[in-house]
């Protein structure tokens, strides 16, 4: 699967670790993580992250 990467912060979401601490299961694609959704770690919108 995809992973992306907040431009800001560098997080890299992976969709096979997911973000469970708030609400992602792994093997969640990144398009099927709701659009409330923010980067972990430094609080940005799904829009702020590129595929990598």
């Amino acid at each position: 699967m995809q992973k992306w990467n907040c431009t800001i912060c560098n997080y890299v979401y992976d969709p096979a670790v997911g973000d469970e601490a708030n609400g992602v299961a792994p093997g969640t694609p990144f398009e099927d993580i709701p659009d409330g959704w923010v980067c972990p770690q430094c609080g940005m919108g799904k829009d702020m992250f590129e595929p990598i």
